[in-house]
């Protein structure tokens, strides 16, 4: 009996045994027949030949690539809105395997033309200017914007003509922030006037500017010259920052490229995996010099500084 007992004890441990010897040698297998998860390649287009001016947003785009599992491309125009190029350069990248595309389109109607077909199996976000059959737009308000923007000026407006400059092409976001502005300006019997460039010392007194490249050459030539037109602008970016507290922009209309950035790319990565999601407008805030150093500002205007002394 006892024999009989421990035979059956040395048979049950040897199955044991055997079955931990299949196990360890089954599971390596299974886990390695399973694939990682693909990082998903998200290509990201702007309109500009100089990135620069988007610094702030690329590091929002990072921080939420990095969270949501995706890789970035980003890719530049060789000439500065140039719809056609950026069109041809999209379509490769949506040929390369592209999952998602977050574009700043420099002719909205035309990108949506050329990408109508593609934006189904690769969906497209877009900043600063909405665009037909996109998954999402991440801008502020820009009618809005150029109202509150004119109304800093009229407070500041002590008589002659405004100076809109109408650098937005076939922006559409642009233009809209240009429009309402000219249209409040009117409304309050102020002379306006369009040009794309900022006139050689023709004592022009006002001037506003809708996009931030504009804004900072502006300032910059005012600097340069010595000229003393009050300028009224749009952006966030640190020259643009500076230029203010220096007083050679009067006002600005400011929002966090860091979080555009971020939710470009969270909007992108949704879309990409079938999720749903919305996007309200950005929300923006009209500022001047002395409101540079307000603690409820620092984010919005050193959003790395703030972030790194947390």
């Amino acid at each position: 009996m006892k024999s009989r007992k421990s035979n059956l004890i040395q048979i049950g441990i040897l199955a044991v045994l055997g079955l931990a010897v299949i196990l360890s040698l089954l599971i390596p297998q299974l886990f390695r027949g399973r694939k990682e998860p693909q990082l998903l390649s998200l290509s990201v287009m702007l309109r500009d030949t100089d990135s620069s001016g988007w610094t702030v947003a690329r590091e929002g785009m990072e921080q939420a690539a990095d969270e949501l599992g995706a890789e970035l491309r980003f890719l530049t125009l060789a000439a500065a809105g140039d719809s056609a190029e950026q069109e041809a350069l999209l379509l490769r990248e949506i040929e390369g395997g592209a999952a998602a595309l977050v574009a700043v389109p420099a002719d909205p109607e035309a990108l949506s033309s050329a990408l109508d077909r593609w934006l189904v199996v690769c969906p497209t976000v877009t900043l600063e200017s909405p665009m037909e059959g996109a998954a999402g737009v991440v801008a502020p308000d820009n009618a809005a914007l150029g109202r509150q923007l004119a109304a800093a000026l009229l407070e500041d407006w002590t008589g002659g003509e405004v100076l809109l400059l109408d650098t937005a092409g076939r922006c559409a976001g642009v233009a809209e922030r240009l429009a309402a502005a000219e249209a409040a300006l009117t409304e309050a019997e102020v002379p306006v006037r369009r040009a794309e460039t900022l006139p050689e010392g023709d004592g022009t007194a006002w001037v506003m500017a809708f996009e931030p490249s504009a804004t900072q050459r502006s300032a910059e030539k005012k600097e340069a010259e010595g000229r003393s037109f009050a300028l009224y602008g749009v952006g966030t970016t640190a020259a643009i920052t500076a230029q203010l507290e220096r007083g050679s922009v009067a006002a600005m209309a400011a929002w966090s490229d860091y979080a555009a950035g971020y939710l470009a790319v969270r909007r992108a990565a949704e879309a990409a995996r079938g999720e749903e999601g919305e996007l309200a407008a950005l929300p923006f805030l009209i500022l001047r010099g002395e409101d540079i150093y307000a603690p409820e500002n620092q984010k919005l205007l050193f959003p790395i500084m703030s972030s790194s002394s947390r």
